[in-house]
């Protein structure tokens, strides 16, 4: 999945696709690249980040979305708002990628009922400008499976047909650097929810940290985490990962055939889109 940010102030790539035009010549690149899924999100999820107005976050992506889809591409729509994912769908979009799990609009998980959509849901504990305080667990694994379980429930209660539903343990989301690494370290246990597992490792902040500089302690900036990452997506892959989500495309989708041709059955056979 490559992720195409259509929004000024992401973290990982300081509002490079911004511009709608920009958005989608970086995501036919992504395609070229070998990116399966297009992920088009026009809300950043940094820690601390703003709401946009529900009309700007659609002015941003719709755009992109009906563009990409007219050029062939499998899009997905990262957005926590029913309306925008309902005009997405209707544009072309594949799936929904929703990193609240339906919590953030009560109209979610209707309207996946409805559309018969692939739906992700992600493990999440508020918005960005206060989740870290809630990165609060007992067992971090534990805790996350019983979270992500009781949104697929949710989901399944709401009329969302079961083959259309993936997780996302939430990496990064109200997750201190140690959270991470043992929800990757137990990656087993999340894709045992018998759904299949999205996982968005992307120069995220733990990987900064863990890339840091020995002399200064200064995390590796998120542009120079693109090898770490592709790191983490063929591991993941190993443990049975359904997809990873990714900015440097070209890089994961080789590190993962040979993942793939060293012997690793998991990572060999790519597993098919959920059924809409």
């Amino acid at each position: 999945m490559g992720i195409v940010n259509v929004t000024p102030d992401s973290f990982s790539d300081g509002g490079r696709w911004f511009d709608p035009e920009r958005a989608l010549a970086h995501g036919l690149a992504l395609l070229d690249e070998g990116a399966d899924i297009l992920d088009v999100g026009g809300e950043s999820t940094r820690p601390g980040a703003a709401r946009p107005a529900v009309e700007e976050e659609m002015r941003r992506v719709l755009p992109v979305v009906r563009e990409l889809v007219a050029a062939g591409a499998t899009v997905s729509v990262d957005t926590m708002r029913a309306e925008v994912a309902a005009h997405a769908v209707e544009a072309g979009a594949a799936l929904v990628n929703d990193v609240s799990g339906g919590l953030a609009d009560p109209a979610m998980l209707p309207l996946m009922a409805r559309a018969g959509t692939p739906y992700v849901l992600m493990h999440w504990r508020g918005h960005s400008a206060g989740m870290q305080a809630n990165a609060v667990y007992g067992d971090v694994v534990t805790d996350v499976v019983d979270e992500l379980r009781a949104r697929v429930d949710a989901a399944l209660h709401a009329g969302v047909p079961g083959d259309c539903l993936i997780v996302d343990p939430g990496l990064g989301f109200a997750k201190h650097v140690e959270h991470n690494w043992r929800l990757l370290g137990r990656l087993r246990e999340v894709a045992a929810l018998g759904r299949p597992v999205l996982v968005g490792a992307a120069r995220k902040s733990f990987l900064g940290h863990l890339l840091a500089d020995p002399e200064t302690g200064r995390p590796r900036p998120a542009h120079l985490r693109d090898a770490a990452t592709s790191a983490v997506s063929v591991l993941a892959a190993a443990q049975g990962a359904w997809c990873v989500r990714v900015h440097d495309v070209a890089s994961t989708a080789d590190a993962v055939r040979v993942t793939a041709r060293w012997g690793l059955e998991s990572v060999a056979t790519p597993l098919p889109m959920p059924q809409s």
